[in-house]
């Protein structure tokens, strides 16, 4: 006999007051939140985005204006309606959603207030997410606005697009409410501080696309990073690797940047960010030309100073989200074991391209047929520099000493050479190589010098231009090699 039970069910829709929210802490910052908004834009096809703030006032706001293909009010209200889309769904390839999430959670993030304004075919409309109301009423219903008198950037709305605007930012100025100049000063530093997130996170559609997006930070335009620096005739581009999987192409490229006495120290800093170099290489995973991920290695190699050049671009279709686990915020994501596998061995190949890339000037400052001030010494699978003893300048001048003095002077250098602060340029390194440099001086400082070791160099039956050569190959002689040339002709015309 079977017998068949009834199954009971119970409405279980969740509280309106408690889940929205709950949607406030998925995490996001300021730029993370603009940029998932203006993830929308681009995927209504906007070609211009505006950022506008007004902050000092006692009720500050933040808008962000698109000029895309804009709602009618029945899809401005599915926008409006948290989960808008299954992220199992099929999408268009420049749509940059997932889970229909995105404009609520990341607008809640910053914002108690949230009004959408759409205009699309010529028809204007409107609606409002107030989080106090939702706490009062506890019901999932937005507010339709039909007068935008009194709605701060109203007036920015152009023929067709949408306006999406922040008031209520308790989450942006949650140290001065009382105080309107500093509640500014810390509003304007946030978004300043997101400038840089969307210059980087935007670049490929603001300087590849045509036409190319323009967004603009009141009224300003926001120039693209390119973490790639690809238009640098030094950059090291490799060709793209494909990888056909199931759910789409995953395309890798590998760039080597230039060495940084190649650029500009602007261009150099710009490039690297605040937090420099070193934090800024590895891969960049880019899901429909928007960045995802920006510098981390995900666990495949080490962030190291030889390799601080090494970027790999990784390019990924929205049809495989599920597989990378890409989350609401696309600021995370998970590499797929195959994918992984794949990249370790490019990161190897690459590794090496970035180190030699470095090393290259260390190799002259090493090799037997220059005259390194410094020797560098591999001894017990360490490194030691030491002074070069060897070097004309100090034989030659340690010669014209009394015989009593040589082996004082002999014992000062191999202390200078002991007390060298391994620890403290370890971590200046680590801050920044570019910034450590040689101390400036004029050639008269070690002229001198300069003049015992080329006589010792010519008394050795070396030619004069051999002796140019060889001084000229290290620090600090190389700078210099006009004054070391003339020295030469001087010294080889005085009379014998």
């Amino acid at each position: 006999m079977v017998v068949r039970t009834t199954k009971r069910q119970a409405d279980a829709t969740p509280y309106a007051a408690s889940l929205i929210e709950g949607m406030r802490d998925f995490g996001y910052t300021l730029e993370t939140a603009m940029a998932d908004v203006i993830d929308n834009s681009v995927t209504a096809k906007a070609t211009k985005v505006e950022i506008l703030a007004e902050t000092a006032t006692d009720d500050p706001w933040i808008a962000i204006v698109d000029n895309g293909t804009g709602m009618t009010e029945p899809e401005l209200i599915e926008a409006m309606r948290p989960g808008t889309k299954n992220p199992l769904q099929e999408r268009e390839g420049h749509d940059l959603g997932r889970f229909g999430l995105g404009l609520k959670s990341a607008s809640f993030s910053q914002c108690r207030q949230l009004t959408v304004i759409s205009r699309k075919d010529g028809h204007t409309s409107a609606a409002t997410w107030d989080l106090d109301k939702v706490a009062e009423s506890n019901d999932w219903r937005v507010d339709l606005e039909d007068d935008l008198t009194d709605i701060p950037a109203a007036d920015r709305l152009p023929n067709a697009g949408t306006i999406v605007l922040w008031r209520k930012l308790d989450r942006l100025s949650t140290n001065f409410r009382n105080d309107v100049a500093k509640r500014s000063a810390e509003i304007n530093k946030a978004i300043s501080g997101a400038e840089r997130h969307l210059r980087l996170c935007f670049h490929r559609y603001m300087e590849g696309s045509k036409p190319a997006l323009r967004i603009l930070l009141n009224d300003r335009k926001l120039l693209p990073i390119d973490p790639f620096a690809t238009d640098h005739p030094a950059t090291q581009t490799d060709p793209e690797d494909i990888l056909p999987l199931l759910n789409g192409e995953v395309v890798t490229q590998c760039f080597t940047l230039p060495h940084h006495k190649k650029m500009s120290k602007t261009a150099w800093e710009d490039l690297g960010g605040p937090e420099g170099h070193l934090r800024s290489q590895g891969f960049y995973i880019y899901r429909e030309r928007r960045l995802i991920i920006a510098g981390s290695w995900l666990g495949l190699a080490r962030q190291t100073e030889l390799t601080k050049l090494a970027r790999v671009r990784v390019d990924i279709p929205n049809t495989m989200d599920s597989d990378w686990k890409i989350d609401v915020r696309k600021a995370s994501a998970q590499m797929p074991p195959v994918v992984r596998e794949r990249l370790r061995r490019i990161v190897e190949r690459l590794q090496g391209t970035s180190k030699r890339t470095y090393q290259r000037r260390g190799r002259k400052l090493v090799s037997d047929e220059y005259l390194p001030l410094w020797n560098r010494v591999q001894r017990d699978g360490g490194i030691v520099y030491r002074p070069n003893v060897e070097h004309p300048s100090i034989t030659g001048f340690a010669a014209a000493l009394p015989e009593e003095f040589r082996h004082g002077f002999r014992t000062c250098i191999s202390l200078l050479g002991s007390g060298l602060p391994i620890a403290a340029l370890h971590a200046d390194m680590l801050g920044g190589a570019e910034d450590v440099t040689q101390d400036a001086a004029d050639f008269a400082d070690f002229a001198d010098s300069a003049e015992i070791a080329i006589r010792a160099l010519l008394h050795s039956n070396m030619t004069g231009n051999d002796v140019v050569r060889a001084l000229c190959s290290t620090e600090p002689f190389i700078h210099h090699k006009d004054a070391i040339r003339r020295l030469v002709e001087e010294i080889q015309g005085e009379p014998s």
